[in-house]
């Protein structure tokens, strides 16, 4: 596939200097909550103009650029092996050109491998499909908010907020307390992607994959739909705000799933994102690599500028 690698440095390139529109308009509308002057306001105030020059200059909107996370569908009978192989390359060259900090590092040795290769990274999720088309979507999500991610055994007792219990309202509970826990250090206004159910592993696994839905879409399950209202609604209310300075919102944006779980364990995992919510995909032609779509955004329509 002559044009992979190269269609894959232009995602990471993407996703790493150029905010989606649905995350775009989350800030906008958070920016638009807050009262002038305020300590929150001026905060949002900076990270407009941070966005608006990372995507004029194409340099990476955040100095740490994370942890590249990609996850892979293919139709039977591609080869993935070469898939991993492009991807390895495209993430190598992207930080050769700038466009990733070198962050993979040894942890036994502490030595960074100054190229984000290294053990088990990149992370890479393949799975099959029966379209034609390889789709290919990417999250960088930084250390600062991977270090407010949080999971939650119920039954279990929460500061000021008591007992949750194994019911939604347990969930709600748990799901307020990670918003509450991440403070500033989250780099909020945040997002986050919860998963209620399934064993320790996956449920983070599943937690994460969250964070690819759209801000604005819908639940299809009536229950955690109105669930992911009433977080927003309750977490714009607690008075985090922008980096941890106060304010009206805290949270852009709550997706949640449910998998089923053993008897004996009820699990709630919460992958918190930042405000710096890269993540972008594409589809590609699975004979020649080329990028046949792009996912999340039209590149045909121009950017529109955060900073007021």
């Amino acid at each position: 596939m002559h044009f992979l690698e190269e269609s894959l440095i232009e995602l990471i390139t993407q996703t790493s200097t150029n905010l989606p529109p649905d995350v775009r308009a989350a800030m906008s509308l958070a920016m638009g909550s807050e009262t002038a002057g305020t300590q929150s306001s001026q905060a949002l105030s900076i990270i407009a103009s941070n966005i608006d020059m990372a995507a004029e200059d194409e340099g990476p909107i955040c100095q740490d650029t994370g942890m590249p996370t990609f996850s892979v569908h293919t139709p039977v009978g591609v080869n993935q092996i070469e898939i991993k192989k492009a991807i390895k390359a495209a993430v190598a060259e992207a930080t050769k050109r700038g466009k990733l900090r070198p962050n993979s590092v040894d942890s036994l040795t502490g030595k960074n491998s100054g190229n984000n290769l290294g053990a088990e990274t990149p992370v890479i999720h393949f799975e099959q499909w029966e379209q034609d088309e390889i789709e290919v979507k990417l999250i960088l999500k930084g250390g600062g908010c991977e270090n407010k991610n949080i999971q939650y055994s119920l039954p279990c007792e929460l500061d000021h907020l008591g007992k949750a219990g194994r019911d939604l309202e347990g969930v709600r509970k748990c799901i307020l307390h990670a918003v509450w826990q991440a403070q500033g250090q989250g780099c909020a206004p945040g997002a986050l992607g919860v998963c209620i159910g399934s064993d320790r592993a996956h449920g983070y696994l599943l937690a994460k994959e969250q964070l690819f839905r759209t801000l604005d879409d819908a639940n299809p399950v009536p229950e955690l739909a109105r669930l992911e209202d009433e977080i927003m609604r309750e977490a714009n209310s607690i008075g985090v705000g922008a980096m941890g300075f106060g304010g009206q919102v805290s949270l852009i944006g709550c997706k949640i799933t449910a998998a089923n779980r053993l008897p004996a364990s009820f699990f709630v995992s919460v992958a918190y994102d930042c405000w710096a919510y890269r993540r972008l995909g594409v589809r590609l032609d699975a004979s020649s690599g080329a990028i046949t779509q792009w996912l999340y955004r039209d590149p045909s329509r121009p950017v529109e500028k955060m900073a007021r």
